[in-house]
């Protein structure tokens, strides 16, 4: 994206990553407990009120990318693209579906990763593995993403003065650095600034197009409808299930995100939850909504560009917008800053996420000294290595294993009844939800892999979690567990 001036687009990203760190040490004051308690470094103590808890749960739901890739995406597909609303809202769904409950029995059993929830319900050792499997290669892949997303961003801000490799070293150093020293409260902290910062930024943007267009937005609507009419139509019968296939599988994937999940389990009370999540419903249309409208903006802005030159629309929109005046100049130099600031604020939760999973779930369950301090400090040193080899395929990203990262939701839609069934039906069975399990994420990696095209669109994570849940469902229909088992899931889940 081009840059909006290099020496002011340093001057910013040096005051981000000062704050930042300021954050990390502050948050760390005082607090011994950091060092030796899980619960503290990857939950923050399970005291988020709040404000924080709201800002945390944007941080993680909405990045960067959501400004930077969903406005080409709208230039390019027109009204269709307005269905990208429905991701967010959908996710906001999926939450209160399951989270108010989770969150009552994480508080009573002590829950620090979605997989002791797992470990707690089906007593499934087979089941608990193939779990934080699929969580870690969810989380390796969002963290990838987040990644060479960083170094992009740094190096539009500044006009490649920094060039992409520079960039991502060094905010993924301070990223590790606040991380490490301030755990989750340091990351929650980060995540305010970053969320308003992001929200200030889709305002100014949404404001500045809409000025350029001398506040006629039917003018780009008009130039759509004009050059192409497809686009401005009701969209095919076969795009509409296909989207709605995506909407499903990003509901469901994107609420059983490992650090979506802990943050559940952060909340200082179950009121705070709803209230947080209750407030999240209302995000949608202030962010996808608005930045669908800058993406339409651009189609009178910019009429005709290609596929490619499409992807630096926000970069292009924002240099005209910066070429008003100076207070239009400082807003989009922000906005610029908040992209950044919203990328690592998102790569920051994965990569706690990633080392709790790592620390808790495979090394703590070993058993040989793992103490919480031990743990804390094994998941610090695994968070610094997972980095250093994702920084290497950053680097050097090889086409087959490009496509295999590709899957990430698709894979981790594979979780959905564990949470969502294995919360409210007491039947639901181990063995059967191993099964359904290990066969979805087979048929969704299959389908994605081999370039396999279904009828109507339809998404093999989608077809695969079809088959997952009907193994499941119909193996416990088929061999339920025993009465005992029944008694002891009912007294697991039962809330009062």
């Amino acid at each position: 994206m081009p840059g909006l001036g290099s020496r002011a687009g340093i001057a910013v990203l040096v005051a981000y990553a000062i704050a930042m760190l300021a954050a990390g040490w502050w948050t760390s004051r005082g607090r011994g407990e950091l060092r030796t308690s899980i619960g503290e470094y990857y939950l923050a103590g399970r005291s988020l009120g709040g404000v924080v808890l709201f800002f945390t749960f944007f941080a993680t739901q909405y990045s960067g990318n959501t400004l930077v890739g969903y406005a080409p995406a709208a230039y390019r597909l027109g009204y269709a693209w307005w269905q990208s609303v429905w991701f967010f809202t959908a996710v906001v769904a999926a939450y209160l579906a399951f989270a108010p409950r989770l969150y009552v029995l994480a508080r009573r059993y002590g829950f620090v990763t979605p997989t002791d929830w797992i470990r707690h319900r089906f007593r499934s050792r087979g089941l608990a593995i193939a779990s934080v499997a699929l969580m870690i290669w969810g989380l390796a892949n969002y963290l990838l993403e987040q990644l060479v997303a960083i170094g992009q961003a740094v190096a539009g801000l500044t006009g490649d003065t920094i060039p992409y490799q520079a960039g991502v070293l060094v905010f993924v150093a301070v990223m590790v650095t606040y991380s490490w020293v301030g755990g989750m409260r340091a990351v929650a902290l980060t995540d305010v600034v970053q969320g308003i910062a992001l929200l200030v930024g889709v305002f100014a943007l949404t404001l500045g197009a809409l000025f350029l267009l001398d506040w006629d937005l039917g003018a780009a609507v008009r130039q759509l409808q004009k050059d192409r009419p497809a686009l401005a139509a009701v969209p095919p019968f076969e795009v509409s299930v296909r989207w709605l296939g995506l909407v499903l599988i990003v509901a469901l994937g994107a609420s059983v995100y490992p650090h979506a999940v802990q943050r559940i389990f952060a909340a200082r009370s179950e009121q705070t939850l709803k209230r947080a999540l209750g407030r999240m419903a209302l995000m949608p249309p202030l962010t996808a909504g608005l930045v669908f409208v800058v993406g339409i903006a651009g189609v009178a802005l910019f009429p005709g560009l290609g596929a490619a030159e499409s992807e630096q629309l926000v970069g292009m929109i924002a240099s005209r917008v910066a070429g008003l005046g100076p207070l239009w100049f400082v807003a989009m130099l922000l906005l610029f800053g908040g992209i950044v600031a919203a990328i690592v604020s998102t790569a920051d939760s994965a990569l706690l996420s990633l080392s709790s999973l790592i620390s808790h779930d495979l090394y703590g369950r070993l058993g040989l000294e793992a103490n919480e301090a031990r743990q804390v400090r094994v998941g610090k040193w695994w968070s610094l290595a997972i980095v250093g080899v994702l920084l290497f395929i950053a680097w050097n990203p090889p086409t087959t294993l490009y496509g295999i990262f590709v899957l990430k939701l698709e894979l981790l839609a594979q979780l959905a009844p564990v949470f969502f069934v294995g919360l409210h039906w007491t039947r639901l069975a181990a063995m059967p939800t191993l099964l359904g399990m290990t066969t979805g994420a087979a048929i969704a990696g299959a389908v994605t892999l081999l370039g396999l095209e279904l009828p109507l669109g339809i998404q093999g994570g989608l077809v695969g979690l079809a088959v997952n849940l009907a193994i499941g469902v119909l193996g416990s229909l088929l061999f339920p567990p025993s009465v005992e088992e029944r008694s002891r899931v009912e007294g697991a889940i039962r809330l009062r």
